[in-house]
């Protein structure tokens, strides 16, 4: 990579010019340790001085130990002292705009994983194939088969989509075609497409509460008004849905974060209530994938007899969350301004992991490793109600599928907040269902456990850990009378 340096107009002497640009680069972090600099005749024709010049100022800096000459090999810059930070404007003027109230949430990969990790949200990459996803996406890369001096396509690699659809028809009953899909870079993608060209500000969006808080911060973004309704243990409560709603956002296999099926009554009625309506509905079909028990009920989708349903999945849980790819599958009217909006906002997709992800499709490789992670998550599964349902405190949310599962806390079981923040403490992460809602405490207090990341030899012990702590508030009221 060429070295690019300033030298100051009307400088003088070329050699001490030479060497100022030079030092303040390393100093200011702009040429870092380790880089071999550009060979002394090489760097002159760039500057327009002489080939002394610069080998004076080389020469300088070397004694002064801001570089180091290797025989044979070149000139480099050596370890240099702490780097200042660049100078910065006296005012800082930019501001968001008008509304504007999020900043970033913190992710899983900030933060060092705990002993006992029940963090949500996190598969297991321990049990992902990667030597085969790697031999993939470096046969892609090493065929050059993909138009790579070319733009692609913005609904996404046409071999994928095919692949999506015929896994969807296999896995989830789902009637559909490659034309139907639009790749995605995940959920979040998908929901930031659809609402962009399916919603004016002001307009309303239901979501469950609790629910999902990424999707919530998103549509807020666009301004909608989104308001949250309850959950019993049919599902999304459709009668408590305003009648202005726009769109409605779900996720019926397995509810985020109750763990809850919605029921086929349920379902049913919420059709039933959007196809008398201009609303759409969002099915997101979280962590479908893994179920431990009982079929899994139709998709919206497949019920959907008026074209009411957007259904969205992402490969970031049954794979991994590198892999950063997802879909979403659009009715006709829909279809070509989402895959306008994909074009504006990100062009198109990774083609390569895109191609790879469709021959790991076509290969049955997805379908092997669903298979095989299922079996252990299922155990562990089993593992963690067993151990949930003997304290006497908890009360289990029945769930049949996904990498989490939900416990309620009962009368006596102490603040959940303090729970957690103890727990913490202890190195052990679990969450407070009262984070995943935004209206207010939930009408029962709880907690949330993943078991995605969580090492399975270190489940029981995690959780005995965890009983102490959960009791602690029936002591304290018993301490009291």
């Amino acid at each position: 990579m060429d070295l690019v340096i300033e030298i100051e107009p009307g400088a003088g002497e070329k050699t001490a010019a030479v060497y100022r640009a030079l030092r303040a680069a390393i100093v200011d972090g702009r040429v870092p340790s380790g880089h071999r600099l550009p060979a002394t005749r090489v760097l002159a024709a760039d500057l327009g001085v002489s080939r002394g010049s610069v080998a004076g100022a080389y020469e300088r800096l070397t004694a002064e130990g801001y570089l180091t000459a290797r025989v044979g090999a070149g000139t480099f810059v050596a370890a240099a002292p702490a780097s200042r930070r660049a100078p910065r404007p006296a005012t800082d003027p930019l501001r968001p705009r008008s509304g504007w109230t999020f900043t970033p949430l913190r992710t899983s990969g900030e933060e060092p994983a705990p002993r006992y990790d029940f963090r949500t949200g996190i598969p297991d990459a321990h049990l992902f194939p990667f030597d085969t996803w790697r031999r993939l996406v470096v046969a892609e890369l090493r065929l050059r088969a993909n138009g790579p001096g070319t733009y692609a396509e913005p609904s996404g690699h046409s071999a994928l989509r095919t692949a999506i659809a015929r896994y969807l028809g296999y896995a989830r009953s789902l009637r559909t075609t490659a034309e139907d899909v639009v790749v995605t870079n995940g959920t979040q993608h998908a929901l930031d497409l659809i609402g962009r060209v399916f919603l004016r500000p002001g307009d309303v969006v239901a979501v469950e509460e609790p629910g999902y808080p990424p999707a919530r911060r998103l549509f807020t973004s666009l301004g909608a008004r989104v308001t949250g309704i309850p959950v019993d243990d049919e599902g999304l409560v459709v009668a408590e849905l305003p009648p202005n709603t726009r769109l409605v956002y779900v996720t019926p296999s397995h509810q985020f974060p109750l763990g809850r099926v919605m029921s086929l009554a349920r379902r049913q009625e919420l059709l039933e209530w959007a196809r008398n309506r201009r609303v759409a509905i969002v099915e997101d079909d979280y962590d479908s994938e893994f179920r431990f028990s009982a079929r899994p009920l139709e998709p919206l989708r497949t019920l959907d007899r008026s074209g009411r349903v957007l259904y969205v999945g992402t490969f970031s849980k049954s794979m991994l969350p590198a892999v950063r790819t997802g879909f979403v599958l659009v009715p006709p009217g829909l279809r070509p301004a989402v895959v306008a909006a994909r074009q504006i906002g990100d062009g198109y997709g990774q083609v390569a992991v895109q191609a790879a992800l469709a021959r790991f499709i076509d290969d049955g490789q997805l379908a092997r490793h669903v298979r095989r992670a299922g079996r252990a998550y299922a155990d562990r599964h089993a593992r963690i109600v067993a151990q949930l349902e003997r304290m006497p405190l908890l009360e289990v949310v029945p769930s049949a599928a996904g990498l989490h599962v939900t416990a309620l806390l009962r009368p006596g079981a102490a603040d959940p907040l303090r729970v957690v923040t103890a727990a913490r403490r202890a190195g052990l992460a679990v969450e407070n269902l009262a984070d995943y809602a935004a209206e207010g405490p939930p009408s029962r207090a709880g907690l949330v456990f993943g078991f995605g990341a969580v090492d399975p030899d270190l489940i029981e012990d995690g959780l005995a850990c965890l009983q102490p702590l959960v009791e602690q508030g029936a002591r304290r009221d018993a301490e009291a009378q």
